[in-house]
């Protein structure tokens, strides 16, 4: 038999932002996403980031792009997690209109219950937009969700 042992850690720290993460998150403030573009390659990075992951040159050319998209990957949770919502909710990958690479964000606006009725809704390249809070305060949870887009 292996001993377990039950613990719960709670560790308060300060993250600090950096310069493209700061820009991006005061832009959600005003309901606006932003990214950069990579000046070898051309990609618009979003979220952005100082450098471009693929040539290894710094980025500082800011693009606003649109706040719809296409779900690139997604998955419907039925299990509690510790720090996340009750389930059922949805998570995914959004390539945002006028970005190249996507962006982690919930998923909404359809009932998830039943996972198969979900799946007709929510799938691999479903037009969605994001749904924003009332009044932003400059986090990415300003942004409540991404629904299907109704065409």
């Amino acid at each position: 038999m292996v001993l377990k042992i039950e613990a719960k850690w709670e560790i308060p720290y300060v993250h600090s932002a950096g310069e493209h993460a700061t820009r991006f998150f005061e832009a959600l403030k005003e309901k606006r996403i932003l990214g950069v573009r990579c000046p070898r390659c051309g990609r618009v990075l979003v979220p952005p980031r100082a450098f471009c992951e693929r040539c290894y040159v710094d980025t500082d050319e800011w693009v606003e792009v649109k706040d719809e998209g296409v779900i690139e990957t997604l998955t419907i949770n039925y299990a509690r997690f510790t720090g996340l919502p009750e389930p059922p909710y949805a998570v995914g990958i959004v390539k945002l209109d006028g970005a190249d690479t996507g962006m982690l964000a919930y998923l909404g606006g359809v009932d998830l219950s039943d996972w198969k009725k979900a799946h007709e809704k929510l799938k691999i390249g479903t037009r969605v937009k994001a749904v924003w809070k009332d009044k932003p305060e400059g986090r990415i949870t300003d942004i409540l969700y991404f629904k299907p887009v109704e065409e």
